[in-house]
């Protein structure tokens, strides 16, 4: 299996598993690719980073409260989703109603994670609500 990291012509971002590059390009070409965000059928490959040994990565640094990686560490997925996992609340399926309630300030200002069908996503977003879609475990398959 390879995992690729994709993107629609709407910009989305996105991960595609596949059995091989000419895998992903036999889907493409058949026209079986589509963005789970918006599902568009434009869907192309973005430039992979080079993927070191453990021995050889290097730390990175989180600023504490932001989330952000800092610029001099190599960027690392699992240390990403492993922040986002300890640095925000699980709401599951109240996700979108939830986010409505931060947004007006009618809940507390913090970091919520859920569950929210591909038309909730798009209408928070519709209502300037900044969300997007990464793929996380449920919490007893954490490693």
């Amino acid at each position: 299996m390879i995992v690729f990291d994709l993107i629609c012509s709407e910009q989305h971002r996105f991960e595609g598993w596949f059995a091989s590059g000419e895998d992903f390009a036999n889907q493409k070409h058949r026209g079986l690719l589509e963005c789970p965000i918006c599902g568009g059928a434009h869907v192309d490959k973005l430039p992979a980073a080079k993927i070191r040994k453990q021995s050889e990565a290097a730390e990175v640094p989180v600023e504490a409260g932001t989330g952000a990686v800092s610029k001099t560490g190599q960027g690392d997925v699992s240390q990403f989703i492993d922040y986002v996992l300890s640095h925000s609340e699980d709401v599951g399926k109240r996700f979108a109603e939830e986010a409505r309630k931060i947004h007006r300030e009618e809940s507390p200002l913090r970091s919520i994670r859920g569950v929210a069908s591909r038309t909730e996503a798009e209408d928070l977003r519709e209502e300037g609500i900044p969300v997007f879609s990464l793929p996380i475990p449920p919490q007893d398959r954490w490693n």
